[in-house]
């Protein structure tokens, strides 16, 4: 495969007519590094904000051994492509059908739930196994994280203790788990949850095996610059250790952005100005599925061989289909004359980007190219980390 050391070159060479994906496997092979040597316990991919092939191939060469799997079709995904990897089944509402094959086909053993109907139903799809770690999914607060993951799961620290009773006498091994929303842009988010955490298990007093702090680690985006992640971890990890567990207990994390959200990026073209808004042939039905419909600003950047000397302004894109919601409001910052066949790049788009897109209207992406550069932002920087080892998630049944 041809491989431009970066976006400026892909451009150049091969103008292309529609939008280019860009990956960047050293990025994602570096946050994964830095996940695995330096998260105080063991982290699982959320295989949802990205589910390429290459991507969790990279991940797992870069230390990622545990992957969290949300529905049946990522429990077959990753298990063709992983055979040695542990998979859990973190999505708190499944199929009966869906428990059992993950469960007697796939060896998955780590299941989630919320509430005493679907700790049932995990129960009887595994026929009464006893090697299952169940994780008690709690509701907390997404207060400081920038998209809400508040509302549709997890029990009430008030109403936990039946629940983690029932779901401890069920279990070899007992988790609770929560998500405090995606991009939470303060450790805080998750000191606050773990206090919740302390309050359930003192209120059902079992005793816990697991502690799930999932996902939410931040990306650097225009607008939301948060802090170092050793940061995150040190206020885990403390809140973890003043806890009332097991003393082996585990803790784990789910990070899906975090891992994924520098590994890719876009080239668009221009293909009409309007004052200050833009129509580019990707949009709301594609890669910036995030940028429709919750605002969601990425950074971009113009791609000429001459770079521009005027000053940025604030510009607003349409996508390429008939929908007026195709429409992102941004703003994006770019040069004030921007134009018609000039190419852009939107970074940052390793998550959820390809994992939202759709054919809507005939519009689909075109060629995917590997890229040397370093992506637009980075939370990793220049840090360098070495090999470390994972240990396994209990209860692995390959």
């Amino acid at each position: 495969m041809h491989k431009p050391y970066n976006a400026l070159g892909v451009a150049r060479d091969t103008n292309p007519s529609q939008p280019v994906t860009l990956i960047r496997p050293h990025a994602a092979l570096r946050a994964a590094r830095f996940f695995a040597e330096k998260f105080p316990g063991t982290t699982m991919y959320a295989v949802k904000a990205n589910p390429s092939p290459d991507l969790i191939r990279t991940l797992w060469d870069g230390g990622i051994k545990v992957y969290d799997v949300a529905s049946i079709a990522e429990v077959r995904l990753v298990r063709e492509l992983l055979p040695d990897a542990t998979l859990c089944f973190m999505h708190p509402v499944k199929a009966p059908e869906a428990i059992a094959e993950a469960y007697f086909e796939h060896g998955v053993r780590t299941f989630s739930l919320d509430n005493l109907e679907e700790l049932a139903k995990v129960v009887a799809a595994t026929k009464g196994a006893t090697d299952l770690t169940l994780c008690v999914r709690l509701r907390v607060s997404s207060a400081h994280s920038k998209l809400s993951l508040a509302s549709k799961f997890g029990v009430g620290v008030e109403d936990a203790a039946p629940l983690l009773m029932a779901a401890r006498q069920a279990s070899d091994a007992l988790g609770i788990c929560f998500h405090v929303g995606s991009q939470a842009m303060s450790p805080q988010a998750y000191s606050d949850a773990l206090s919740l955490v302390r309050a359930a298990i003192v209120s059902a007093g079992v005793t816990v095996d697991v502690i799930d702090v999932g996902g939410g680690f931040p990306s650097i985006y225009p607008g939301m610059e948060p802090g170092e992640l050793t940061r995150y971890f040190d206020v885990i990890h403390a809140a973890f250790e003043a806890l009332p567990i097991s003393y082996s207990a585990e803790l784990w994390c789910e990070p899906g952005r975090a891992l994924s959200a520098e590994y890719a990026s876009i080239i668009v073209r221009v293909e009409q100005r309007r004052d200050d808004v833009l129509y580019i042939n990707d949009g709301a039905y594609g890669a910036l599925f995030d940028a429709a419909h919750v605002d969601w600003r990425f950074p971009a950047r113009l791609l000429r061989d001459t770079p521009s000397h005027t000053k940025d302004m604030a510009f607003s894109f349409y996508g390429p289909t008939c929908d007026d919601m195709d429409f992102m409001r941004g703003p994006f910052m770019l040069p004030a004359d921007v134009q018609a066949g000039d190419y852009l790049e939107i970074g940052m788009l390793g998550a959820y980007g390809s994992a939202m897109r759709t054919a809507f209207n005939g519009f689909t992406n075109g060629d995917t190219v590997v890229v040397t550069d370093e992506p637009m932002d980075s939370a990793y920087g220049d840090t360098e980390v070495t090999p470390s080892v994972v240990t396994p998630i209990r209860k692995v049944n390959s």
